[in-house]
């Protein structure tokens, strides 16, 4: 039977076993996580002080973990969407500046910083240095787990080819959408993968390809968990890519599984084991 993998492409082995699941522990991992997070889907004002970090009102436990590990701030729910906003008052402010100084890897999101710490230095008695930004391996730190809690995405496809196995073709990618290319080139120099542009959007985006790439993925976000509702689309994803090498993928009833799974992702439910 012939597999819809390319031609010579290897699907690497994973274990069937998860490693324990942890969140950060020190202040340098959270503040990394934290960077990424902000960098996603946070706003830096440079005006006054003031942080704010958007969530997804699947996220509502996500937005309080934050909260109480800054120790300030508040939860608000964003009227008339589906969403929830952290903000940090000026004690929060300062907490997130401390934590996340230094770990900041793009360029408007660093300029706004320094902007703010400005504000922040003239309400403290010492002062905050600005320290250069973040040129560490992406893999090195919970910064990327952050930024694809913000903006990233597991998703299985199914692609219809009548020379195919039952008609199926199956792909699993890791993808990541930005205005701004940058981080998508440092993305994709560590796990391998494309960049696209989406024209009508006037947007850039990443996406894992191969299975090589996918098992760089689950080896980065097995060491680094995801803190918010992604880790268990994270989770469903990685249980399709375990099946797929067991070659189950060519077997009637393990395309349908790899179906159902996939109807389950991006939703509701957070049962994997029924799966």
């Amino acid at each position: 039977i012939k597999s819809f993998l390319c031609e010579g492409e290897k699907v690497n082995t994973i274990s069937d076993h998860l490693p324990v699941y942890k969140k950060p522990v020190s202040d340098k991992e959270f503040g990394s996580y934290l960077s990424g997070l902000i960098e996603g889907d946070g706003y830096i004002n440079k005006k006054a002080i003031n942080i704010t970090i958007c969530f997804s009102h699947q996220d509502a436990s996500l937005a309080y973990y934050i909260k109480k590990r800054i120790g300030y701030g508040i939860v608000d729910k964003v009227k008339g969407k589906n969403a929830l906003l952290y903000r940090a008052n000026l004690e929060g402010s300062i907490v997130i500046a401390r934590l996340i100084n230094g770990k900041l890897r793009t360029a408007d999101k660093i300029n706004n910083f320094i902007c703010l710490l400005e504000l922040i230095n003239k309400r403290i008695p010492t002062r905050i240095i600005p320290q250069r930004k973040d040129t560490s391996l992406l893999t090195d730190s919970y910064w990327l787990a952050g930024f694809s809690d913000a903006d990233g995405s597991f998703q299985v496809k199914t692609i219809k080819r009548k020379e195919k196995n039952f008609g199926q073709e199956i792909r699993v990618c890791y993808q990541i959408d930005q205005k701004k290319i940058f981080i998508l080139e440092q993305i994709r120099e560590v796990f391998g993968g494309s960049i696209g542009y989406r024209k009508s959007q006037d947007t850039f985006y990443y996406s894992s390809v191969s299975f090589g790439s996918a098992k760089k993925v689950i080896n980065y976000f097995d060491h680094f968990n995801l803190l918010s509702s992604k880790h268990i689309n994270f989770l469903k994803w990685r249980k399709v890519y375990r099946l797929i090498q067991k070659k189950k993928h060519l077997t009637e009833n393990g395309i349908n599984l790899i179906l159902k799974i996939k109807s389950t992702m991006n939703s509701q439910s957070k049962d994997i084991n029924e799966l």
